[in-house]
């Protein structure tokens, strides 16, 4: 028996190289990591990102036309300012979701899974930030083995 490295002729019953050093025979795998340990802390961190920058069309939509503060223009229809107000408070709905879903993945709650797909899926219409979150979400939460490790993951939590 020789030496893969060096080349020096080894007994048979030597575990390590006297030369080099290098172990004989077969070294121990390191144990095997699930697939998405590590994407679901970034996973989570990138929602609680983007949430936050979303909330703040929610904020100025309500600050600047839920009173009579003067953005409207005098000939606007009086809807308008309604229909804003209602997409200000949808916006800030969705931005508390998200908020909601990035923490659970953060602290591998069981449910966090799930809003953050169908959070992902929805995001896929937004461009582009959220059609690239939207589509990194789906790759690593949606396969079946996904759904196994994140159950592992959240049970071990």
């Amino acid at each position: 028996m020789f030496c893969e490295r060096c080349g020096t002729k080894l007994a048979d019953a030597q575990s390590f190289c006297p030369v080099c050093g290098k172990a004989m025979g077969r070294v121990p795998l390191m144990p095997t990591q699930n697939r998405i340990a590590g994407h679901v802390r970034l996973l989570g961190i990138l929602w609680l990102a983007i949430s936050a920058v979303r909330l703040i069309p929610g904020v100025v939509l309500l600050a600047f036309f839920s009173g009579d503060l003067g953005f409207m223009p005098p000939h606007a229809p009086d809807f308008v300012r309604g229909l804003l107000q209602i997409i200000g408070v949808l916006v800030l709905v969705e931005g508390a979701l998200g908020l909601v879903a990035g923490w659970g993945l953060l602290e591998r709650r069981p449910w966090a899974r799930m809003l953050t797909l169908i959070l992902g899926c929805i995001n896929l219409i937004k461009l582009p930030f959220g059609t690239a979150l939207g589509i990194y979400t789906l790759w690593v939460l949606l396969p079946a083995q996904s759904e196994e490790e994140y159950a592992q993951i959240a049970r071990a939590a």
